[in-house]
């Protein structure tokens, strides 16, 4: 039957979003389907192609409106696309509506693709040679890879993997619960413009700003909330992590880091494993410095790529029970108060 029943909506939402989550532990991204997330970067890739070629090194200002412009049109068309879809799903059939709303959580959450990723350097450490594993790493971080000794590619994947349990795990889906698909990947728009221009770089230092900026305060809330989440899942993990040391390292070295949101869930999981992360890092050839964040209680191993991978799953799982829950009371309290 055509047309759309709030309450049956509302409901059908929060049952998507646990299929949504599933789905994703279950399949994670798959090779074979062009992924919606790289829809959005090759938009972005389009604005600053049309952008920048207007532009020369001294058009400071007119490189951060550019910057601007670019940030407007991708969030528009993001929104206009997904608001549309899950719409017109909804509209034609509701239970339509649920599977297209449970496919877009699906690719709105990376936790599985995540561990995968993460693993594979793992895995060639084991299997591989040292370039094996820095170019596993190199498909994960943002830094340059070619010089990591075995210590620097298992930090960068320590870290990887505790920085994205925030930025592409838990943020994603708060948003998604919150406001749907369309939230969702209206966060996950601005999460990709960061990673792909939001550089402090000669390029990108102007032209970026403002998807850099509105990441920053994007993020800052899902952060901390990752970071609390964290702590949890430390303490109820195992004798691997030691919530008490993660509470006290965040409290201590959240803010170790340029971005107000970066250091907060690698604090944590510095923290819990006993391990010093961060430090200098190369990016597009130069040295970038950076203070450290953890104790050096022990030498890194590989076996931490592991052990980070299971506190983000712990992690994940507690948010996603936590918002399931929250949503279910906030609807029905709506309602009880609100004839739909």
């Amino acid at each position: 039957m055509m047309g759309l029943n709030i309450k049956l909506i509302l409901e059908l939402h929060i049952i998507a979003f646990v299929l949504g989550f599933f789905l994703d532990l279950l399949i994670g991204d798959p090779h074979w389907i062009y992924h919606p997330v790289r829809l959005i970067g090759l938009l972005v890739n389009w604005c600053e192609k049309l952008f920048l070629a207007n532009t020369n090194e001294k058009d400071t200002d007119k490189k951060v409106l550019f910057g601007g412009a670019t940030v407007f049109i991708v969030l528009y068309v993001t929104f206009v696309v997904t608001g549309l879809l899950v719409f017109v799903s909804y509209f034609l059939n509701a239970f339509l509506g649920l599977a297209v709303e449970t496919i877009l959580t699906y690719f709105i959450l990376a936790t599985r693709s995540l561990r995968d990723e993460s693993m594979m350097v793992y895995e060639t450490l084991f299997t591989g040679t040292l370039d094996d594993a820095r170019n596993a790493v190199s498909m994960i971080v943002g830094r340059d890879t070619e010089n990591l000794s075995e210590e620097g590619v298992i930090k960068a994947a320590v870290e990887t993997v505790a920085e994205n349990t925030s930025d592409g795990v838990i943020a994603p889906m708060i948003f998604t619960a919150i406001g749907g698909p369309v939230l969702g990947f209206l966060y996950k728009a601005v999460n990709t413009m960061d990673s792909m221009i939001g550089y402090k770089n000669d390029k990108y230092f102007y032209f970026g700003r403002v998807a850099a900026k509105l990441d920053d305060y994007v993020n800052f809330f899902p952060a901390r909330i990752s970071a609390y989440f964290m702590i949890l899942a430390a303490c109820i993990g195992g004798e691997q992590f030691d919530g008490k040391r993660a509470k006290e390292i965040f409290k201590r070295d959240r803010f170790n880091h340029a971005s107000p949101n970066s250091a907060q869930t690698e604090s944590v999981c510095a923290g819990a494993l006993g391990i010093r992360l961060a430090g200098d890092a190369s990016y597009f050839g130069e040295i970038v410095k950076k203070p450290f964040i953890g104790d050096e209680t022990r030498d890194i191993v590989r076996e931490d790529i592991e052990s980070a991978c299971k506190l983000m799953y712990i992690t994940a799982f507690l948010c996603m029970i936590s918002c399931a829950l929250i949503l279910q009371s906030i609807w029905e309290i709506c309602f009880n108060l609100i004839p739909f």
